[in-house]
């Protein structure tokens, strides 16, 4: 019923930067939010970044003052600013996003990540 489809992703030298995007799309009544996780090889999946509906926002540490989620509401698009990219930040970043279908349900879904890759 939702799709969420992500771009941006790509190779990029330490202290680079990326802009990530992921747009969603079929049955959406509401978006309550939405947010970014990111899995490193041999790694848990871990949050990057969240984007309450209200504006609210929440980072991980390792990120602060580094990356920055906004969201268009027009567009049911969230995206990740990356800036001062370390080699660390390599991972898959998945998408997520809590939204409320037409049918009245609210359900969590994932994006198919993209790759991001920092060189030294």
């Amino acid at each position: 019923q939702v799709q969420l489809v992500e771009s941006g992703g790509g190779l990029v030298q330490a202290g680079g930067s990326l802009r990530l995007s992921c747009a969603a799309s079929g049955s959406i009544f509401s978006i309550n939010a939405m947010g970014w996780y990111r899995q490193a090889p041999g790694k848990q999946r871990e949050l990057v970044a969240t984007i309450a509906d209200s504006g609210s926002t929440n980072y991980a540490d390792s990120v602060k003052g580094r990356f920055t989620i906004s969201l268009d509401n027009t567009k049911n698009t969230v995206y990740l600013q990356m800036n001062t990219l370390k080699p660390e930040d390599t991972a898959v970043y998945y998408c997520n996003s809590k939204i409320r279908v037409f049918s009245g349900g609210l359900y969590t879904y994932w994006g198919q990540g993209t790759q991001v890759t920092v060189s030294e």
